[in-house]
């Protein structure tokens, strides 16, 4: 499978995000001498494009999808473990706004991305113009930060 396909694949994924895709990407530019930052803003962009398709996910469809038992309760199960995360992150937003979610999403750890920030955004009933402009500038600072990690450290392999 071309590298470049598999980092955008894994860039929509909820568990891989930036943090799976973007050194998939870096490394492809690296090895076939192709720009970084190009490959770099789509990337991004792709992983922004999550926010708008969950969030419509989350307003349109979720409902009739909790009428199935099986989706019931996985989506029971991502509710409990994003609750938890969401009592964080409100007691934060209390305090900078809407900075704080866009924080929450830049650090580059596990279940900090795009995907969950869209979850707790939906979760406490924040608004939604300013909820996708802070989680997609958490995005794109979380997307700086992998791209400069994984830059120094393929071009030292």
């Amino acid at each position: 499978m071309n590298q470049l396909l598999l980092a955008i694949i894994l860039s929509v994924l909820p568990l891989s995000e930036l943090r799976g895709g973007l050194p998939i990407a870096v490394n492809y530019c690296l090895n076939n001498n192709v720009p970084i930052l190009p490959v770099f803003l789509l990337i991004v962009i792709v992983n922004i494009a999550v926010i708008f398709l969950l969030f419509f996910f989350l307003d349109y469809l979720h409902k009739y999808f909790m009428k199935i038992p099986v989706y019931q309760r996985l989506m029971g199960f991502v509710i409990e473990r994003t609750r938890k995360k969401a009592e964080k992150v409100k007691k934060q937003m209390d305090l900078y706004g809407y900075f704080a979610l866009a924080l929450f999403v830049a650090v580059p750890l596990p279940l900090t991305g795009a995907w969950t920030g869209t979850l707790v955004a939906w979760f406490l009933g924040l608004e939604r113009k300013k909820s996708i402009l802070a989680i997609s500038a958490g995005v794109f600072i979380a997307g700086l930060i992998i791209l400069i990690g994984s830059w120094g450290i393929l071009r030292v392999i």
